[in-house]
């Protein structure tokens, strides 16, 4: 579904594509591949995907559809008008965390909306930090990634809260612990403990891009975002094994 939804947007942005650096080597944008193409193989994977995924249960089916068409029929059009976009396209980026426990569960609940908001906060602050080193390339296309429209005090400090934001949610399996019964999605005082200092780790990444606003200081804390996602659903994992 992520490969249909992103051969979708290289044929509804090639000729955007052909004016970046970052994307002008992709398929579409370059020539190597037709349009027409690039539509049959989109088409076949979103076909092949909602299988796949109904075959699970019909609720990741849901879901799966409903990513692809935010993503290229909403997300995509509207990176060339507003900055709104990111908050557009956080949607369909955060479902597939989701998607994981719904499709091994069958139940959409608080746990689910928990995952979900997990991914969905951590994308502000990932997709500022490549919006602001790679400014220059978006502008060339008109793409508007930054809130403000700026690398400026704003942006800086909305990325700040944004990750404030993730530490909280990151926290919340582990508030479920007390006030659930028998929750579903809980981790130990210990886990909290690393989810807390990851989340601290991103917060002096983004205050470090508040005070130097510089394109090093937005790839630093791409990089970081990227290593706590991945780091903070290892901790999830292997918690869940060694209770």
């Amino acid at each position: 579904m992520v490969g249909a939804s992103n051969a979708f947007n290289q044929v509804i942005e090639k000729d955007f594509d052909a004016l970046m650096d970052r994307t002008k080597n992709r398929p579409v944008a370059s020539g190597r591949m037709t349009p027409n193409h690039a539509l049959f193989i989109a088409s076949l994977l979103t076909i092949v995907g909602l299988v796949l995924l109904y075959q699970v249960n019909s609720k990741s089916a849901m879901f799966g559809a409903i990513s692809i068409f935010l993503y290229t029929s909403i997300y995509t059009p509207l990176k060339q008008y507003t900055s709104l976009s990111v908050f557009v396209g956080a949607f369909p980026g955060a479902i597939p965390f989701m998607l994981g426990w719904v499709a091994a569960t069958n139940d959409f609940g608080i746990e689910a909306v928990t995952l979900f908001l997990i991914q969905f906060f951590w994308q502000f602050p990932h997709f500022w930090a490549i919006g602001w080193f790679l400014y220059d390339d978006y502008e060339k296309a008109g793409f508007f990634m930054l809130p403000t429209g700026k690398r400026d005090t704003s942006t800086a400090l909305q990325t700040i809260l944004y990750c404030v934001w993730l530490l909280i949610a990151s926290l919340l399996p582990f508030a479920m612990g007390y006030l659930i019964v028998q929750p579903k999605l809980y981790i130990s005082p210990i886990a909290a403990i690393i989810v807390f200092l990851l989340g601290l780790w991103m917060i002096f990444y983004a205050v470090r891009l508040y005070k130097l606003r510089t394109v090093k200081a937005a790839r630093t804390l791409m990089l970081v975002s990227v290593s706590y996602i991945s780091l903070l659903q290892l901790v999830y994992i292997i918690d869940k094994f060694l209770r």
